[in-house]
């Protein structure tokens, strides 16, 4: 247990490696009520568990995504809730997050503060491959760096074009569902502190899947 996320934990180990499975293997997640009531143990220890886990998903030495003759697609989302949803109370301020997703390949995602070209820029800078070719929507937070990639392209979501040849952010999209479909349908709820947590969560699934050689 020595120098890994079980170090001075009172779970037995056995119920360490249920739960590694269980997150690992669950494609939308597996929240700390489920891992409660599988394993067996209270909910303060199941959670205080799964962020454990997570933040062994987190990538410590990460490579720049892409390279000669690859495309990575840049995009971004908001996490948040409803006004719908929450009585009487205004809705919670939306929380920005991009993603790069090398076509193929890895996805790696980062919160942010606010979409703007000053905040992304760096983000894009040190994670993408300068041989890549860069490939987004229509937003000006893109044009400048851009010019940093092989080639940039972009397809007009506002004018409803997904496709032009081989530009589109089509899986930035797809991880994008699989992310929300976790977030609403498991976790329901993620607070902005924990947030980076998920995001390395939902991005070592994608990069550890069946397509990359690497299953269950």
């Amino acid at each position: 247990r020595n120098g890994s996320i079980m170090e001075r934990s009172h779970i037995a180990l056995h119920k360490w490696l249920l739960a590694f499975r269980l997150m690992a293997s669950s494609k939308k997640g597996c929240s700390a009520h489920q891992l409660h009531r599988s394993l067996g143990m209270t909910y303060k220890s199941a959670w205080f568990m799964a962020h454990r886990i997570r933040e062994a998903m987190r990538d410590d030495n990460p490579v720049p995504l892409g390279g000669t003759d690859k495309f990575v697609e840049a995009d971004e989302t908001y996490v948040g809730g409803k006004a719908r949803n929450r009585a009487y109370k205004a809705p919670a301020p939306k929380k920005p997050v991009v993603s790069l997703v090398e076509r193929g390949g890895k996805v790696r995602s980062r919160h942010v503060r606010e979409v703007t070209a000053a905040n992304l820029r760096p983000i894009l800078v040190a994670e993408i491959d300068k041989a890549s070719h860069l490939r987004t929507d229509e937003s000006g937070v893109y044009w400048t760096v851009g010019e940093k990639f092989a080639t940039h392209k972009t397809v007009n979501h506002s004018e409803k074009e997904y496709v032009r040849g081989d530009a589109s952010t089509n899986s930035a999209e797809n991880f994008f569902s699989i992310f929300k479909r976790g977030i609403y349908g498991v976790y329901q709820h993620v607070s902005e502190d924990h947030l980076h947590r998920y995001l390395a969560e939902f991005d070592f699934r994608y990069s550890n899947r069946v397509k990359l050689g690497i299953d269950d």
